[in-house]
């Protein structure tokens, strides 16, 4: 994403859509849970990660 990366993406997004769900999947997950500009409710997931652990994490965010 030129220009934009994917926390850029996150904050613009909770701008237009408040309350929107967030999911972060990094190989920096230390680095995003501590950045101050990580939205406090966004999920954040470690590289790797198998599909089914995705899959129910997703459903978790979905019902929250």
């Amino acid at each position: 994403m030129p220009g934009l990366d994917g926390v850029e993406l996150a904050k613009q997004a909770e701008i237009l859509s408040p309350g929107i769900k967030i999911m972060f999947i990094t190989g920096f997950a230390a680095v995003a849970k501590n950045s101050a500009d990580t939205s406090a409710d966004a999920k954040v997931l470690s590289k790797p990660i198998h599909l089914r652990q995705l899959v129910g994490e997703v459903e978790k965010l979905i019902a929250a």
